[in-house]
């Protein structure tokens, strides 16, 4: 590949090929969130932000998780409703993330939204606000 055709790995963390763990709460946390609901966060964040959402990892088997990483310790402090899950420096015992490179074959995992050097985490007070909305909604 050449630099013209590869894709940008914005974070040293991001692997240059497949898919690798990474440690929730140094790098980034994460906020996961499973099935449809994610889904609908991801697609109301990324119209929001007119496709630079920030990085969403989408798993493709089990439960179907979506992990929105934020910046480290951008979990902290926001009360998540039940079923969505911060993971951090905070989260109760280690938490690791998957995370897929740029290109290549990562399955089961993806990105649903990259990273970009403009916009290289998720917001959190968005994803929050738009967790919220969502899942009041389904009350």
């Amino acid at each position: 590949m050449n630099s013209e055709t590869s894709p940008v790995r914005v974070h040293p963390w991001i692997p240059a090929s497949g898919h690798g763990l990474r440690h929730a709460g140094i790098h980034f946390d994460a906020v996961r969130i499973a099935g449809v609901l994610a889904e609908q966060v991801a697609y109301e964040i990324i119209q929001f932000t007119d496709f630079r959402a920030g990085p969403i990892v989408r798993e493709s088997t089990g439960c179907r998780y979506m992990y929105f990483l934020l910046p480290p310790q951008g979990a902290e402090g926001l009360r998540w409703p039940a079923g969505v899950r911060a993971l951090g420096r905070g989260a109760r015992g280690w938490a690791y993330v998957g995370v897929p490179a740029t290109g290549g074959l990562t399955w089961p995992l993806d990105w649903r939204s990259r990273a970009t050097p403009e916009v290289p985490f998720v917001e959190a007070g968005l994803l929050h606000e738009v967790v919220g909305r969502l899942t009041s909604a389904v009350r």
